[in-house]
């Protein structure tokens, strides 16, 4: 029978402009779904050499660590009229992964040459997820109803599966609902911009309307959502729970070399090179069309693509296994309570203007990556205006999201030590102040901070449902290496934890005074 959380794994893949790219992925079996990397990038100074860090591919290390194989058989792959289930097998085993391969239409090797219309993809994924459904079914002698799956997918791979999800008039009721969870790697959720202007929908050359909004609010069924909100980066409730979809984020925009370096030119700072940190990630949208919270989301110094790619990066599969099979669940969020200028401009608070910037290193214990990494110099940090922040702080709307870190028992160091631990690296900066629109140099420096530490969290599960948690906790400038201190929580009606750690150097002027909100829940 069908194991959970072990369920099928249906990979899409992102956009190929022209016919060789057309071409090259249909003569991937995988569709890039097997390449993995021998570099990555320590700093974010190209001069510097990359540092070797093997990764051997997703698909690989699926298979190596959770039993994970492909479908095809003599050849062919389940799509195909005379395809066969392997011998003393009734179908395919639900530890598969399946690529949707649909540029072979688009191909001048196996179709026509022409790429069709992103509604005809998303019909096509809805037929996949039902065709894997019958054979799951048949090998794991379970009911239909019962058949659930993942979608893995990049770049426009995600708004493939965002049609499907969406979009009534495209697919089957049954394929959305055996949809489990669903993974994005460098989306454009919110489309494509270009030296900061979106993506007109009269550039239809080669499916790039495809990123535009106006057609996307379409394939989407959100145009009217986007008449009132004017973006497209929503998912309604009643199509998919927000907290089940996933979106991992790229940073690294000087390592995408897509048209000798011009694409990266037009999306500037704050993206992969093509996408823009801040159109990769989805929101929830109600029926009365107001949003209401994010996608847990995590952010990695990789491009959009290429040796340095999301994809092939030990930073996003890590993400995606935990997200699938992981056992805890924590949401890092940042709450403001005051927040004080220098002592010279407090006087002129009303004609003062700054920008906040809240970076996170989320490190799990013994490793040599990051489960989420936003900082100033990757142009990813969470930003809030000095005037956002005494706004809100006015209202009692003070928090700021960081990310979502999904934790595993079967990642400890130690698997005689219950604990789930990991560490933060928090910091609060302030570039500059502006007073009167000009920059005000007295008592600051460039750059600095108002808050640089680390946290180190130990989650240690109950034994039994319904048990206390152990939780321990210490700032690094306390105790470094080690949390020791005994951590109490607020139990929540949905059987998640709270809890708050006041920031240390609180009282200071400048600075600010808050405390580390983490949201944990258990994971499945």
């Amino acid at each position: 029978m069908q194991q959970a959380p072990f369920f099928p794994i249906i990979y899409v893949r992102g956009y190929a402009m022209t016919e060789s790219e057309r071409d090259e992925t249909a003569a991937d079996p995988f569709c890039g779904f097997n390449l993995g990397s021998t570099v990555y990038r320590a700093s974010t100074d190209k001069r510097e050499p990359a540092k070797k860090f093997v990764f051997e591919s997703p698909l690989l290390r699926l298979g190596a660590e959770f039993g994970y194989g492909d479908v095809y058989e003599n050849g062919l792959d389940i799509m195909d009229a005379d395809w066969q289930p392997r011998r003393g097998n009734r179908g395919i085993p639900s530890r598969s992964v399946i690529v949707y391969r649909y540029y072979d239409g688009g191909s001048a090797l196996l179709g026509s040459g022409r790429p069709m219309e992103i509604e005809d993809y998303a019909r096509g994924l809805s037929d996949l997820v039902l065709r894997v459904r019958d054979l799951v079914v048949a090998q794991e002698q379970i009911r239909p109803e019962d058949f659930r799956c993942y979608l893995v997918a990049h770049s426009m791979g995600g708004l493939v599966v965002r049609a499907l999800l969406q979009n009534p008039a495209l697919g089957d009721a049954a394929a959305r609902g055996a949809v489990d969870k669903v993974f994005t790697y460098a989306t454009p959720h919110n489309g494509i911009e270009a030296a900061g202007l979106k993506l007109p929908a009269w550039l239809s050359v080669a499916e790039i309307d495809n990123f535009s909004h106006a057609r996307m609010a379409r394939y989407l069924n959100l145009e009217a959502v986007y008449r009132r909100h004017g973006r497209v980066d929503f998912v309604p409730e009643q199509a998919f729970p927000i907290d089940r979809f996933f979106c991992m984020v790229g940073t690294n925009r000087a390592d995408y070399g897509v048209a000798m370096g011009l694409s990266r030119a037009f999306a500037g700072h704050g993206s992969d090179g093509l996408v823009k940190v801040d159109n990769a990630s989805v929101w929830a949208v109600d029926r009365q069309l107001r949003i209401s919270k994010t996608s847990p989301t995590a952010y990695c110094y990789r491009s959009h693509s290429g040796f340095f790619g999301i994809v092939n990066s030990e930073e996003a599969y890590q993400n995606l296994v935990r997200f699938l099979f992981g056992d805890v669940r924590v949401d890092i969020w940042m709450q403001v309570d005051a927040v004080r200028l220098p002592e010279a401009l407090q006087a002129q608070a009303d004609e003062v203007e700054a920008l906040y910037q809240f970076e996170l290193l989320a490190r799990p214990r013994g490793k040599r990556w990051y489960l989420s990494r936003r900082t100033a110099e990757e142009d990813s940090p969470a930003c809030r205006t000095h005037a956002q922040l005494t706004r809100q702080q006015a209202s009692g709307g003070n928090l700021v999201y960081l990310s979502t870190a999904f934790l595993a028992n079967r990642a400890k160091v130690s698997q005689q030590d219950r604990s789930l631990a990991y560490a933060m690296d928090l910091a609060v900066r302030v570039p500059d102040y502006q007073l009167r629109k000009r920059f005000w140099p007295d008592q600051h420096f460039e750059g600095s901070h108002l808050l640089r530490d680390g946290l180190l969290i130990s989650l240690e599960p109950p034994l039994q449902p319904g048990g206390e948690w152990r939780i321990l906790h210490s700032w690094e400038s306390q105790h470094v290496g080690q949390a020791t201190q005994a951590l109490s929580y607020q139990a929540l009606a949905d059987g998640g934890l709270r809890l708050e750690l006041p920031l240390p150097r609180s009282g200071l002027t400048p600075g600010l005074d808050g405390k580390v909100v983490l949201i944990v829940s258990a994971w499945r």
